[in-house]
């Protein structure tokens, strides 16, 4: 079977941005874990933790640092499956370094899946409806999803986000991407209850699900601008990942290349030092760069 990749080279990368973030929650879950069961000293350097990652200028590093603590949260899992954050915690940080640092088609598989198990753990010890989600149809589903709500919206959003992290890994099939409408719909809820969770990032994963197929196909570039349009104006213009994102999948997939030139410029001249998205920006210009080194040739 061909992959969905083989018709769309950019695919692979899709959801590859979005999990910066998620490699973040792990250490501030973490850090009310820790907090309850060692000292407020762990629990400090756990915050910490997490500011030094979100600010960090090298990439590299945060690769090499994090299969310590997947481990760690494994341990942490011995004792503590039926802790519902701590499920969470592991579910981010795995699925985090599938989708950026892992290249290994089977690995990162393997990885994600163990990320999915986690994540759906935890939301179905949150709330017994919520079990098996991934079993039922679409319409029942909506039915689940037509539940959260402002006290649930943090676990469906890990939950949904980690989802789409299991569907990039294994592209090659078409029983994932079948499953891409209940990540939609998952986002979508989001929304409507918090626009601005997670620094807009549901917007961010509309503006790339919109934007997946051209028209003909059924996807909907122009409603995936918006979304996109709607994070770069609420960070004013500071989230460089959102500029790459809309350049990479409106603007390319609709040919517009004034547009997306002008997009990766402002990154690539930007400055990326701004608190909380240091590294996301720096990935940012990074691939900016590289689309830009490649627009001639695509347009």
């Amino acid at each position: 079977m061909q992959k969905l990749s083989d018709h769309h080279p950019s695919y692979q990368r899709i959801f590859l941005y979005f999990f910066i973030s998620l490699f973040i929650i792990f250490s501030s879950a973490c850090s009310s874990i820790i907090s309850s069961t060692v000292s407020s000293t762990a629990s400090k350097m756990a915050s910490n933790l997490s500011y030094t990652i979100l600010n960090s200028d090298d990439p590299k590093t945060v690769a090499d640092g994090a299969p310590a603590y997947l481990l760690l949260m494994d341990s942490f899992l011995i004792d503590g499956a039926d802790n519902p954050q701590l499920l969470q915690s592991a579910a981010s940080l795995y699925s985090a370094y599938a989708s950026i640092f892992v290249s290994q088609e089977i690995r990162a598989q393997r990885m994600s899946s163990k990320a999915l198990s986690y994540a759906e753990q935890a939301l179905c010890l949150s709330n017994k409806t919520f079990c098996q989600l991934r079993d039922i149809d679409f319409s029942h589903f909506s039915e689940k999803a037509n539940l959260i709500n402002k006290e649930n919206i943090n676990d469906w959003y890990i939950f949904g986000s980690v989802w789409a992290g299991w569907i990039k890994a294994n592209s090659g099939s078409m029983l994932a991407i079948a499953q891409l409408p209940q990540v939609t719909l998952i986002m979508e809820k989001v929304l409507q209850i918090d626009e601005h969770w997670q620094n807009d990032e549901a917007h961010l994963y509309l503006g790339v699900l919109n934007t997946l197929l051209p028209p003909a196909l059924g996807g909907k570039p122009e409603q995936g601008r918006l979304h996109f349009e709607k994070v770069i104006a609420y960070s004013k213009g500071k989230n460089l990942m959102a500029k790459v994102l809309f350049a990479e999948k409106y603007a390319r997939l609709v040919f517009d290349q004034p547009l997306h030139d002008r997009l990766l410029k402002e990154v690539v001249e930007a400055d990326p030092y701004v608190e909380n998205m240091t590294l996301m920006n720096v990935l940012a210009q990074e691939k900016a760069q590289q689309l830009l080194d490649s627009s001639v040739e695509y347009f």
